[in-house]
């Protein structure tokens, strides 16, 4: 089985959704939309495809679509995907906000379709290697840090950066099998550089008694993507970057480490990879619209609490 597929906006991001989809095996690339017309002709160009600067027009030629449009467009053209029956990958974070997120979900649930939300951190080959390690995780420490490429700079770092980490730590939780929820949230925040959130830390309590600190800066001096675990005579430290784990475990009287590297592979590719299985064989997807919507919930409660701080000491 082929599968048609068109990607609506060839931006930074959406440029590479394209590649990949005309690389992947069973995959046509059919259509690549953008409202500048004259980027959506440079990547069809390249890839062969059909251009569109309405992504409307592009339906009758694919059956999925990756959506990578600034936040603020994914639940006009996501709804609008759905109501065509198209399967849509939404890049993170799936909608503005829960509303937006929930009303997406009961029309998916209502046509029969498909939403995965793009968490790209959950097919990096070092996260898929950690989870055998893990057992009754009580403490994470999340950094995600970046200097300031004047990119992503229409939402705040939260929903651009630390989403992804949020992700994480909600799939390692309920991987017990247990529900899991928030019990309480603690955040500072800082607008630096734009108009939103540029700099942010947050402390999470969970219902199981498990506990996060996360920070997310978008004005670092160097790029870091870690995440530390935390758990009874184990210590976890997972780089996103160089995809290898270093454990620090207790053995009789010594502490004895070892360095645990994934073998390396392009996390936006496995994550299309597994889009594409989803489209063929009606499956839930990893990281589904429930998913998004989660950890879309935890970050919106951040931003609040950060908010309210702010407006205080104004």
């Amino acid at each position: 089985m082929s599968v048609n597929v068109g990607v609506i906006g060839v931006g930074y991001l959406g440029q590479h959704h394209a590649r990949i989809y005309s690389e992947l095996e069973g995959v046509r690339l059919a259509a690549v939309v953008d409202t500048d017309i004259n980027r959506a002709e440079e990547i069809g160009k390249k890839y062969g495809c059909d251009v569109y600067s309405d992504y409307r027009d592009a339906f009758d030629k694919a059956n999925a679509f990756s959506i990578v449009t600034p936040t603020i467009k994914h639940y006009e053209i996501a709804l609008d995907c759905i109501k065509a029956g198209k399967d849509i990958l939404i890049e993170k974070p799936i909608t503005a906000d829960i509303k937006e997120a929930d009303e997406l979900i009961k029309e998916s649930d209502r046509r029969k379709t498909i939403i995965q939300v793009g968490h790209l951190e959950r097919f990096n080959p070092a996260v898929l290697a950690v989870y055998p390690l893990i057992k009754s995780p009580i403490l994470f420490e999340a950094e995600r840090l970046s200097p300031f490429l004047n990119r992503g700079i229409d939402v705040d770092i939260t929903l651009d950066l630390m989403i992804h980490d949020i992700d994480i730590i909600l799939a390692i939780l309920s991987g017990s099998g247990q529900a899991v929820s928030v019990a309480d949230i603690k955040a500072s925040v800082a607008r630096i550089l734009t108009d939103n959130i540029d700099v942010a830390r947050a402390w999470i309590e969970f219902s199981n008694g498990a506990q996060a600190l996360m920070t997310a800066s978008r004005i670092s001096s160097e790029k870091s993507r870690k995440l530390k675990i935390f758990q009874k005579e184990s210590y976890l430290l997972l780089d996103y970057q160089s995809m290898e784990i270093k454990r620090f475990f207790k053995k009789g009287d010594k502490i004895l480490h070892e360095v645990i590297k994934a073998e390396k592979k392009e996390p936006l590719k496995e994550e299309l990879k597994d889009f594409i299985e989803c489209v063929i064989k009606r499956r839930k997807p990893v990281v589904s619209a429930i998913e998004g919507r989660n950890a879309l919930q935890i970050v919106l409660q951040i931003n609040s609490v950060g908010n309210r701080l702010l407006s205080a000491d104004c």
